[in-house]
C-alpha cells in the first residue's frame, strides 16, 4: 500500500467519525465532517493526478 491509499482511508475513517451522530455533537453541525470531505476530495484529486 502506498502513502495515498493509506491516506484516504484514513481520511474516510475519520470523516465517518466526524457525523454528528451523538447528542454532545448536535451542536457541531456538519462542520468537521465538511472539512474532511473537502480534505479527502483534494487527496483523491491529488493522486489521480499523480501528484502523490
Amino acid at each position: 500500500m502506498n502513502l495515498g491509499t493509506i491516506l484516504i482511508v484514513v481520511l474516510l475513517l475519520a470523516l465517518i467519525g466526524a457525523l454528528p451522530n451523538w447528542q454532545y455533537s448536535t451542536g457541531w453541525g456538519y462542520y468537521p465532517s465538511g472539512v474532511l470531505g473537502t480534505v479527502l476530495i483534494v487527496i483523491v484529486v491529488l493522486i489521480l493526478m499523480g501528484r502523490m
